[in-house]
């Protein structure tokens, strides 16, 4: 009994989905459709590619509010060389790589400066927020082109490529994750972080480079954003640090650290996508689904104080 309970609290992320995709299922036959299960899946993977560099930060012991500030911004920034020198190739890397670089500046603060990561990342999240309205003057940058709305809008042997990007990023992120030293170490901090800079670990390396992959993946999701809608807009990616760290939660990481899985993060932003679309499907009133997100959020936070 014990070892099946044990079992039960293991894969309690996978269950929920799937029960809740069972019901969904029964409640309305068009839920388990092709096209809507794509349909969600596209929608998921700007919040699940979010999500991915947050499970690094949170399984440190860390947590990073900047992230919606810093797809804003590399939105802005990818549509704005699109739009002057109609390089798809430039747009792409010069964004990731800003993105990469406020990642860094966290990572920098955070680990050899000493301030604790909500009050680093709530600062950044500010500053660079208004970064976004003064480089765009506050209006969005639209009418990027055919070739740049492929990234969000585009299909590739019927799959949305926004989908085929996330399963990318998720498998080369629980790779470093399993199976590199460096994912051992971000574990290891997490656990214990004095035990794991006694061990010879450099943990103020480790640090930076995991808010370092965290603006990366956001830098991903602003293109794909900007892409998607034609536009890049300075409220870009306000409230999309939530919903990742929701997704993170809910796929089972400890916000303790120490624990958690790119696998769980990804069924967590699935169990987000899979309620906002059933409740889509319902003709449930968005207002409403703010409310069911907050209590999911809340009996997931409670269910992991409880595991510990």
């Amino acid at each position: 009994m014990t070892h099946l309970k044990e079992k039960i609290l293991k894969y309690k992320s996978a269950i929920g989905l799937v029960l809740l995709c069972l019901l969904l299922s029964v409640i309305t036959p068009t839920f388990l459709s092709v096209s809507n299960i794509l349909n969600v899946l596209t929608q998921i993977s700007v919040n699940a590619i979010i999500a991915m560099g947050m499970s690094f930060v949170i399984i440190t012991g860390g947590i990073d509010l900047s992230v919606g500030s810093i797809l804003a911004i590399t939105g802005a920034v990818a549509a704005y060389l699109i739009k002057t020198t109609d390089n798809l190739f430039v747009s792409i890397v010069v964004a990731i790589i800003i993105g990469s670089l406020i990642g860094f500046l966290n990572g920098f603060i955070i680990a050899e400066r000493k301030v604790q990561p909500f009050i680093a990342t709530l600062a950044t999240m500010t500053i660079f927020r208004g970064v976004t309205y003064v480089f765009t003057n506050g209006t969005p940058i639209s009418g990027l082109g055919e070739t740049f709305g492929f990234l969000g809008n585009g299909k590739v042997v019927g799959i949305p490529f926004p989908v085929i990007v996330m399963l990318i990023i998720f498998f080369i992120g629980a790779y470093i994750l399993n199976e590199t030293r460096f994912g051992r170490y971000v574990y290891a901090i997490g656990g214990n972080e004095d035990t794991a800079r006694l061990s010879g670990i450099n943990t103020n390396y480790i640090k930076t480079l995991v808010y370092f992959i965290s603006g990366m993946m956001a830098a991903i999701s602003g293109i794909l954003v900007a892409s998607r809608i034609d536009s890049a807009t300075p409220t870009a990616g306000t409230g999309y640090e939530l919903d990742a760290i929701a997704a993170v939660v809910l796929g089972g990481t400890s916000l303790s650290g120490g624990e958690g899985t790119i696998i769980g993060t990804l069924i967590g932003a699935m169990i987000i996508g899979v309620i906002n679309n059933g409740l889509n499907l319902l003709n449930v009133s968005p207002f409403y689904q703010a409310i069911v997100k907050g209590i999911i959020i809340l009996i997931a936070v409670l269910a992991d104080k409880k595991g510990q």
